[in-house]
């Protein structure tokens, strides 16, 4: 017999950190927050999307072997719910008939009692599901404890159908579990689509997000409730773990949330900055490295890095090394001495001299009668790069990395130099942003960040002119715009991907432009070598934007074409004509 209509629904949202490939890891994490669930008195625990594998597993769901173990850690969770405890909503890939599907089960009872398959596979930007995954058939809802449940899984609620579907057949509450990466103003997209399916089908809809970092994406969490009169009833912290209780009540006209948590949403700099913060220490974390080490140059880039990394591992596993040469200023020795200190950070000074020497030395027959340049420029970076990596080789620590998009978008960077490292936090970051962002450190940190309270970042570094300092009296803008101009044409090219006319009618030069422009694709190749770094724009250098290395195009900064629609195909465009014998 079916079960009697229920009135109360305890549901507990575990957003919570999983890590890919950590099958056993993250089932005894799900056990953790279902006993915490029980506490509550929850009838059921919601996870998010693939928990089981991580998302995303990328082509280890191609592996029959970890398909097997996220099924077998299922069963493990099936039977956990025999104890009369809460049931259990897990997310896993799922093989049915030789097809590989992105699934989500419902367990309770001590059985596997439901699953559903993600029907749209995203395959844009970050996401490439259909490289892995077969799309399932239109879901159905499930019945739990007499309420009947859709479970829309992330992007079949990006459009109207699948939610359509679901109360078209009888859905009662949506719950609907997402990995869903952080950018900056996403939390505002994903609540204007959860609102239209709310108006669509007069449902109340749960968003749970995952939270934590996996290569270059960062999940915020920042999981919401909206009812069915499309009234935000609550929302999950972001950038943080938490196992949050949410009570549902029917009343006269369906299910409505009457009690939810309330946490405040971060403003855009905030968010960026706590994405590079979660980002960092969750790379460090899960590749087991035990700290970090970074050069300290004094500039504002390394400045940030040092302050993200104090703030994501603590003080104590961050060790920053400054490695002066002829070039190097006494404010530049001065302010990284400073910054070191005021992030309590391990410092030590390694002079590059008889490297970049021994190096120009070995050179030296082969260069003869060739004038100096930008080769015995990058010597010196090439020679902090060694010099780090074997710090790094030596002891353990990881190498962070310091270049802004900025510099990574026009070249302006050493490959084999300050290059070199294993993870950058402030890669999608552009220079404007990287002041910005040093100036609210020193006025608030993220809540849970591991740094010192108060100024972190001496004020000098934030208003010196920005130097490589490889040659005397060197600025960046001896070559590059000024940085805010830089960034606006960068963002324009990079992002939004517009016509040079259309970025010159915004104020630039269209000389200059050009030039912007083809730096930009000149430097793919550096690009292509560069270290992961954290996702803060819509668009970052990474899996967002595949560019050829090889690549001619350039826009001539003519305006857009109009096509010649009097040599125009007269059928109708993309589909083939029909030929009768």
């Amino acid at each position: 017999m079916p079960s009697p209509p229920a009135d109360r629904l305890v549901l507990a949202l575990a957003q919570i950190n999983c890590v890919v490939g950590a099958i056993d890891a993250n089932r005894d994490s799900a056990r953790a927050a279902r006993r915490e669930a029980a506490a509550f008195g929850a009838d059921l625990v919601m996870f998010s999307e693939l928990f089981l594998a991580g998302y995303p597993p990328e082509d280890l769901v191609l592996r029959p072997a970890f398909q097997d173990a996220c099924r077998a850690a299922l069963e493990e969770l099936a039977r956990d719910t025999a104890d009369g405890g809460p049931a259990v909503l897990m997310g896993l890939p799922w093989m049915q008939d030789g097809a590989c599907h992105n699934a989500y089960a419902l367990l309770d009872g001590g059985r596997i009692v439901a699953v559903r398959f993600k029907v749209d596979l995203p395959n844009y930007g970050v996401f490439d599901e259909k490289r892995v995954f077969q799309p399932g058939p239109a879901p159905g809802p499930v019945a739990f404890r007499g309420v009947r449940l859709g479970l829309p899984i992330c992007e079949d609620i990006w459009g109207p159908d699948i939610v359509e579907s679901l109360s078209e057949t009888g859905a009662e509450i949506l719950l609907s579990p997402n990995g869903s990466p952080y950018w900056r103003g996403k939390d505002s997209e994903r609540l204007a689509v959860v609102t239209e399916r709310v108006v669509e089908s007069g449902l109340p809809l749960v968003y749970l997000n995952q939270v934590g970092g996996q290569d270059e994406l960062v999940f915020d969490g920042a999981s919401f409730i909206v009812n069915a009169d499309c009234a935000l009833a609550g929302r999950l912290p972001a950038f943080a773990e938490t196992v949050a209780k949410v009570v549902f009540r029917r009343g006269g006209h369906g299910w409505f949330c009457e009690e939810g948590p309330s946490a405040p949403s971060l403003d855009d700099d905030k968010a960026d900055y706590s994405a590079c913060v979660l980002g960092l220490r969750d790379y460090v974390h899960k590749n087991n490295f035990p700290g970090v080490v970074l050069g300290m140059s004094g500039g504002v880039d390394s400045a940030l890095c040092a302050a993200m990394a104090a703030d994501a591992l603590g003080p104590a596993s961050v060790h920053a090394i400054m490695l002066p040469y002829r070039f190097t200023s006494g404010e530049s020795l001065t302010d990284a001495a400073d910054c070191a200190k005021a992030l309590g950070l391990r410092y030590d000074i390694l002079p590059i001299a008889a490297a970049v020497e021994g190096i120009e030395s070995a050179l030296a027959p082969l260069f003869a009668g060739t004038a100096r340049g930008v080769t015995e420029e990058n010597i010196q970076a090439r020679a902090r790069g060694v010099l780090l990596m074997s710090v790094s080789n030596k002891f353990g620590p990881m190498l962070v990395t310091t270049g802004n998009k900025s510099e990574m978008s026009v070249g302006y960077a050493t490959l084999y130099g300050d290059m070199n490292g294993g993870f950058n936090p402030i890669k999608d970051l552009y220079k404007t942003q990287v002041f910005r962002l040093c100036g609210l450190r020193n006025g608030w940190k993220p809540d849970g960040a591991l740094g010192p309270e108060g100024l972190a970042i001496p004020q000098n570094i934030i208003d010196k002119p920005p130097t490589a300092e490889l040659r005397e009296n060197q600025k960046d803008q001896d070559s590059l715009p000024p940085y805010d101009a830089l960034d606006d044409m960068l963002e324009c090219l990079v992002e939004k991907e517009m016509r040079l006319v259309e970025i010159a009618a915004r104020g630039h030069d269209i000389e200059i432009v050009k030039k912007i422009e083809r730096l930009l694709y000149l430097a793919e190749y550096k690009r292509r070598q560069s270290a992961p770094g954290v996702k803060v724009t819509r668009k970052n250098f990474g899996r967002d934007r595949r560019y050829p290395i090889v690549n001619r195009f350039r826009d001539k900064g003519a305006p857009a074409q109009q096509p010649d629609f009097s040599i125009a195909p007269e059928s109708p465009i993309g589909f083939s004509e029909r030929f009768e014998d």
